[in-house]
């Protein structure tokens, strides 16, 4: 079951403070951006999460199969793409998203269990819904 996450930013311009369960973390804006650096950006944030999501279901994934998988990185990196460079963009914006996933895969694993690992990568819960559409919805609340 999902925990509650919470995001409170003060006066210190655009540090966050983060809580999830019993764990505690920050988000800023890096010094080029006004920011302290004091922790990953949004999007920082967003690309772990992914990344994490990935390694976890392929761990799982070859845990379950009892593959040799020794180890997992996955290198992420998001940015604004030109329409242009990419070719299968075609909803009238100018620029769209762009989210670029290397994966390495460590271990003495077949060819076909190489290929069956990148195709579970991209089902991991986490890229289903960053590909998926999403309903945001939004209230204030008054404390």
């Amino acid at each position: 079951m999902s925990r509650k996450v919470v995001v409170d930013g003060g006066r210190e311009r655009y540090l966050q403070n983060i809580s999830v369960g019993s764990h505690r973390y920050h988000a800023d804006e890096p010094f080029d951006a006004g920011g302290r650096d004091a922790g990953p950006d949004p999007y920082e944030l967003l690309l772990a999460a992914l990344g994490s999501c990935v390694s976890i279901t392929l761990r799982m994934y070859a845990d379950r199969k009892q593959w040799p998988l020794e180890a997992v990185r996955v290198e992420l990196s998001w940015a604004r793409v030109h329409m242009a460079d990419c070719a299968d963009c075609d909803n009238g914006f100018e620029m769209t998203d762009g989210i670029e996933m290397e994966l390495s895969l460590v271990g003495d694993l077949s060819e076909s269990q190489r290929e069956r690992l990148m195709n579970i990568a991209n089902k991991c819960p986490v890229h289903r819904t960053l590909s998926s559409p999403i309903k945001i919805r939004e209230r204030e609340v008054h404390r």
